[in-house]
């Protein structure tokens, strides 16, 4: 069966990171066809919105979205794109595994293989009721945090520990200080965690969890945090095996899902065959695993990882004097 993805190629070096990981797609032979919708500046710039009506329908036509980096405008728009996208579809799930590639500028080259589940909709991150006093001199949000948000990404957490064959899961809060947000958290996370009794849970406190990460990551497995907390600790984590380059993300919702290189448009080296596409690659992969394709899905991984071990077109950032392109085929050579 052919199965139709909605593609969003985005700003800076989007464009080319996409091309690469629809190369290395198109090799395996998956039965995917594509349709284009534009996102970002280069939607501003063709239709004069950032997010239009089109590229909407197309997601919710599909279902299925695969997504480069986007650019929000300074001072005019959404306060972020992938926020507002994740608002309009309740992508409810942010979910950012981390695990050790060899042959990267890492402080883990091996040990690390964990993910992190970050509720996606409220939160302090979301940025309700903000405002200024009118003399400037105060400012102020609203944090909102509900028993059905908790209960549902601490759900899919521990369903995704069980499907994946991981052991355990652990709640991280912020409950001994902020009792009523941090608190409902806890509580509804300790009740669902009831249910699942092959799985170990256990609770940490947000800034020791930090620091767990950096003295032993082989400890975790499977974190569920809230939105802002899940930010953090998502990019930490992405710091232990090699950066953002190496960070996929997927965004899960009970009716759409988007999945998307998490490091931002790099303007910098855009268009010069430098950017390195594993983060895509790595999202088109958490992509497969969604459609069901989860051999599929691996036989990626083992490309990409075979890849590396062998230094073969490796991209500057990895080391290499590859390009973009040629890193990918020789990903599509071993898939």
């Amino acid at each position: 069966m052919t199965q139709t993805i909605t593609v969003i190629r985005g700003d800076g070096i989007g464009p080319e990171i996409m091309d690469a990981t629809l190369h290395v797609l198109d090799s395996m032979n998956l039965g995917l066809s594509y349709e284009f919708a534009d996102a970002g500046i280069v939607a501003l710039e063709k239709h004069g919105e950032l997010l239009p009506a089109a590229t909407m329908e197309s997601i919710r036509r599909t279902r299925i979205a695969l997504k480069s980096p986007l650019t929000t405008p300074v001072g005019e728009g959404f306060s972020s794109i992938n926020v507002e996208l994740r608002k309009r579809f309740d992508l409810y799930a942010n979910v950012r595994p981390a695990k050790s590639f060899p042959n990267t500028k890492s402080r883990f080259a091996s040990g690390v293989d964990l993910v992190t589940v970050r509720e996606n909709t409220e939160g302090a991150y979301i940025g309700e009721g903000q405002s200024v006093s009118e003399d400037g001199e105060t400012a102020m949000l609203t944090q909102k945090v509900t028993r059905r948000g908790s209960e549902r990404i601490v759900r899919y957490a521990f369903e995704l520990a069980r499907r994946t064959g991981r052991k355990k899961v652990t709640v991280v809060h912020k409950a001994n200080i902020l009792k009523s947000t941090s608190g409902l958290f806890l509580k509804t996370a300790r009740l669902v965690a009831q249910e699942y009794p092959d799985i170990e849970c256990n609770e940490m406190i947000v800034d020791n969890c930090c620091m767990q990460l950096v003295m032993r990551p082989e400890q975790f497995d499977v974190i569920v945090t809230t939105n802002l907390f899940g930010d953090i600790i998502s990019d930490l984590c992405a710091g232990l095996v090699g950066g953002l380059g190496l960070a996929p993300g997927a965004n899960i919702g009970s009716d759409a899902a988007i999945f998307e290189a998490v490091h931002g448009t790099a303007p910098d080296i855009a268009g010069q065959g430098k950017a390195n596409p594993c983060a895509l690659l790595l999202a088109a992969a958490q992509m497969l695993d969604h459609l069901g394709k989860c051999e599929e899905a691996e036989r990626l991984r083992r490309a990409i990882v075979q890849t590396l071990e062998e230094k073969d077109s490796l991209t500057p950032d990895l080391g290499g004097t590859g390009n973009t392109m040629s890193f990918a085929q020789a990903i599509a050579r071993r898939v």
